[in-house]
């Protein structure tokens, strides 16, 4: 009896785990605590989502931004790329008399790339490069009209202009005699058709296409400011250009343009 109490009480004591071991488990535990920060982390988490959207946010707005503004650029001033023609009004009319053949040749020899011809119809039917404000100048009388003088009297007209003596035809040409110069050697021609008395619109376009065609002036556009002269132009060629627009709010358009462009560009 003696013998099993003993070894009884030792198989006791080898199960108890000793003072030290019982410090050291006691120091593994609090060794590694567990953090209980579960609602702490998922604050931390939504936070720095929103400090990332917050520096995101400016350099995706500002991308769109400039995108938007270089589309907007490129629409408005995208016509830089094929740039408008330089044209000039009746010729060189600054060193020579408008719509001259001095001032057409003066104006090529300028290089330029268009030409505006005006083109008015004498009282027998015949096309001149004349303007009724031009007709006043050299009559010296400031209610001539064009469509009052016949063809006799209008190539009867001395023209003089001091800074033209290089060119000694001064004389008023018709539109064959101008377009025959001029349209091989421009990108354009502009026929600036003026309606006046005695017959006004009627048979005017058809007399403008005879003469387009007979030369076969492939570059001629016709300006028409009258919308029934543009009505006839169109029933009659419908492949033939026709501008209703007039040239200096034209202009004003490309002015405005230029400066934006200059200027934003």
């Amino acid at each position: 009896m003696a013998i099993s109490t003993r070894l009884g009480g030792g198989e006791g004591r080898r199960h108890q785990p000793s003072l030290l071991q019982r410090h050291q488990g006691r120091w593994r535990n609090n060794r590694f605590p567990k953090l209980k920060f579960s609602g702490s982390r998922k604050s931390f988490g939504y936070v720095i989502i929103i400090l990332a959207f917050i520096a995101l946010l400016p350099p995706i707005f500002f991308h769109f931004k400039l995108r938007r503004l270089h589309q907007t650029q490129l629409k408005k001033c995208g016509w830089l790329n094929d740039p408008p023609l330089v044209c000039a009004h009746g010729g060189d009319s600054i060193n020579a008399f408008p719509n001259t053949m001095a001032a057409y040749h003066l104006a090529l020899r300028s290089k330029v790339d268009c030409l505006e011809i005006d083109v008015s119809r004498s009282k027998d039917g015949v096309l001149f490069a004349l303007h009724d404000r031009d007709l006043q100048r050299i009559s010296g009388n400031s209610t001539s009209k064009v469509g009052h003088l016949s063809m006799k009297e209008i190539k009867e007209l001395a023209v003089h202009h001091q800074y033209a003596q290089d060119f000694h035809n001064h004389t008023v040409p018709t539109i064959e005699d101008a377009l025959m110069l001029v349209s091989s050697s421009v990108r354009q021609v502009i026929l600036d058709a003026k309606v006046g008395p005695p017959s006004y619109e009627k048979g005017l376009a058809k007399d403008i296409l005879a003469v387009v065609e007979r030369l076969q002036c492939q570059n001629c556009l016709i300006w028409a400011k009258s919308d029934n002269l543009a009505r006839d132009v169109i029933k009659l060629k419908s492949n033939v250009t026709v501008n209703q627009l007039g040239c200096f709010y034209i202009m004003e358009l490309i002015v405005l343009e230029l400066i934006g462009c200059l200027i934003h560009g």
